[in-house]
């Protein structure tokens, strides 16, 4: 039996779920009734996965989005969408599988989905890069955005990357220029869009799906500019330092709502979406349709005006007087 991948502060719940197991064994070789001891095995296991869960701190929601179960974009097609048709290709050097998309049918309703892809293995990481774009995964991208607005459907993007690719060929093919041409055409578009950030939203390479009408969140995702490793290594010169990185980052959903930079956080099961792929996907889609219905019964007009507006807003802050140090 393989071993489940786990983080450190989920040691307590793998024990747990280890003597779950183990008295299930016990039971069917020996043939007698252990639900007693399961039932209360199993409501502490629920109890303890609810309270780690509503009190990690920024560097362990980090983990969470990284954490290799968690459901990646084609695992949300298949429990979100149908009639999965996916398209390939930037027509212009060749098919970058760090980003997938095509057309898709969100309960009855036709929509263009786009998103980044990571691998489950070594061999299938090579292929997507580990989840980090080359510039024609972007232009891919664009490309699929421009046939969702000829054809006015909308176009739902997951974001789930460390960043796009800083490699000597993707500079070379440009690819600042294709995250720039992204984030101009996006706020253009003038049918509905809508971001979801399901794992790590890294950088540049994230925000080139991320100029939508509405930003959400899993509630275990995360959204930054730069990774809390790299941020550690810049200012305090070490790694070691992410913790403090990613407190000062604010990069959690809770953050990122209070700061109005995410429309909505999307609740995730006990223990993290990689406990619960089905509940997760069913919470996802019942989000989904929300948004999409609100911004359709927006005009094109309209749309683009919030648009421009919400992130024209975005770093915006007053400046006040300090108060008097002299009582009155």
């Amino acid at each position: 039996m393989a071993t489940v991948p786990h983080l450190e502060f989920e040691r307590d719940m793998v024990e747990l779920q280890e003597q779950i197991q183990k008295l299930l064994q016990l039971a069917e070789k020996k043939g007698i009734n252990v639900s007693g001891e399961l039932s209360e095995l199993r409501e502490k296991l629920q109890r303890l996965r609810e309270e780690t869960y509503q009190n990690l701190t920024p560097i362990e929601q980090v983990q969470v989005a990284r954490h290799p179960r968690r459901p990646y974009t084609l695992d949300y097609m298949e429990r979100v969408f149908t009639d999965w048709m996916e398209l390939h290709g930037d027509r212009a050097f060749r098919d970058d599988a760090a980003i997938v998309g095509g057309w898709a049918r969100l309960r009855g309703q036709p929509v263009m989905v786009i998103g980044h892809q990571k691998g489950r293995d070594m061999k299938e990481n090579i292929l997507r890069n580990f989840g980090m774009p080359h510039p024609e995964g972007y232009r891919k991208a664009l490309r699929l955005m421009r046939m969702a607005e000829k054809f006015r459907r909308p176009v739902v993007t997951f974001i789930d990357t460390p960043g796009a690719y800083p490699g000597l060929g993707a500079e070379k093919r440009g690819q600042a220029e294709a995250i720039a041409m992204n984030l101009r055409e996006m706020a253009r578009l003038r049918v509905p869009l809508v971001s979801v950030v399901i794992g790590e939203g890294g950088s540049g390479g994230a925000l080139a799906l991320g100029v939508t009408d509405r930003i959400l969140m899993l509630e275990h995702s995360v959204y930054s500019v730069i990774s809390p490793e790299g941020c550690a290594a810049i200012l305090w010169r070490s790694a070691e330092h992410r913790g403090k990185a990613a407190q000062a980052l604010k990069l959690t959903s809770s953050d990122l709502h209070r700061l109005g930079v995410c429309d909505e956080v999307i609740p995730e099961p006990a223990g993290g979406a990689h406990a619960d792929w089905d509940a997760t996907a069913a919470s996802l889609g019942d989000t989904l349709v929300r948004h999409l219905s609100d911004l359709a019964a927006l005009s094109a007009e309209d749309r683009r005006k919030a648009r421009w507006d919400k992130y024209e807003a975005m770093g915006a802050w007053l400046d006040e007087p300090a108060p008097s140090a002299t009582a009155s």
